[in-house]
């Protein structure tokens, strides 16, 4: 069974028809051409399809593309403005944060997320006794726990994001 949805993806409009039964992953890669978000292990454990679902962090490998209606969804490439790099793309470059560079587009939707929830005092972000967030190497590695490289560019992906935080 098919339908039409309609997508807002990096700030562009798109309507779509969609097998009912078709991924996030698969309409935007497939349906639309947008092969950032990558295709990893196709079971939600691997992080390298993460976009911004709404402002949140997603893994649209997960994610029915019907689900999706009517919602604005951020991929690495929609981050950042008119012809500038988002944050987290400069620090990523500068940390050399990433080697083959196939998870570094879900790499840095997630950080995105992330560092998003903690400024909004997401109650994931809490520490302790309700204190104020603390973003040190440690806690970074929890929060994109989700998230695998295969070519262990962890070290480097950890101080990008230290970097953009910037509460170390």
């Amino acid at each position: 069974m098919e339908t039409e949805i309609k997508l807002r993806i990096n700030g562009e409009r798109y309507s779509l028809r969609v097998d009912t039964r078709t991924t996030l992953l698969d309409a935007l890669r497939e349906g639309l051409g947008v092969t950032s978000t990558k295709k990893g292990c196709d079971h939600g454990q691997c992080g390298s399809c993460t976009v911004l679902l709404d402002g949140r962090r997603t893994l649209s490998c997960l994610t029915l593309a019907v689900t999706t209606d009517d919602t604005e969804i951020v991929t690495a490439e929609g981050l950042g403005g008119d012809n500038e790099p988002h944050p987290l793309h400069r620090a990523f470059i500068d940390n050399d944060a990433f080697q083959c560079g196939y998870c570094t587009p879900g790499q840095i939707c997630s950080a995105a997320g992330m560092l998003t929830e903690l400024d909004a005092g997401h109650p994931s972000a809490a520490t302790p006794q309700g204190s104020e967030p603390r973003l040190d190497d440690d806690e970074i590695r929890e929060r994109m726990s989700g998230n695998l490289c295969r070519c262990g560019a962890y070290s480097h992906i950890v101080s990008a994001i230290r970097e953009v935080g910037g509460r170390a």
